[in-house]
């Protein structure tokens, strides 16, 4: 995907405007558009979002992952990697046996 975003780019020359600043405010914008869409929602309606909704939501999902793969390529970030450290660090910092129904920060007791 990197290099399919990368060409898409390079070929409108639009690389010199696709700073990591530039990036993360389209990725800002990008999320707020993503957020419409669930904004007056309630709990059960929010996963039950189906049809042209959905299609929608895919379509701002996609723009937020493009916008966060450039973003990596041009910080030289493997970012499935980060996930997967980030994961690891989570699996660490909120273990199962002492969070399994709660949702708390662990410097709430």
């Amino acid at each position: 995907m990197t290099k399919k975003i990368r060409r898409f780019v390079a070929e409108r020359d639009w690389q010199r405007h696709q700073s990591p600043k530039n990036l993360v405010m389209a990725l800002t914008a990008e999320v707020g558009e993503l957020v419409e869409h669930f904004q007056w929602l309630g709990e059960a309606e929010s996963r039950e979002i189906g049809g042209d909704k959905k299609r929608a939501v895919a379509m701002e999902m996609a723009d937020v992952l493009i916008y966060l793969t450039r973003m990596a390529d041009e910080l030289g970030i493997d970012l499935v990697a980060a996930a997967h450290e980030k994961c690891e660090r989570n699996d660490r910092k909120y273990p199962k046996e002492a969070f399994r129904g709660e949702y708390r920060r662990p410097d709430q007791g």
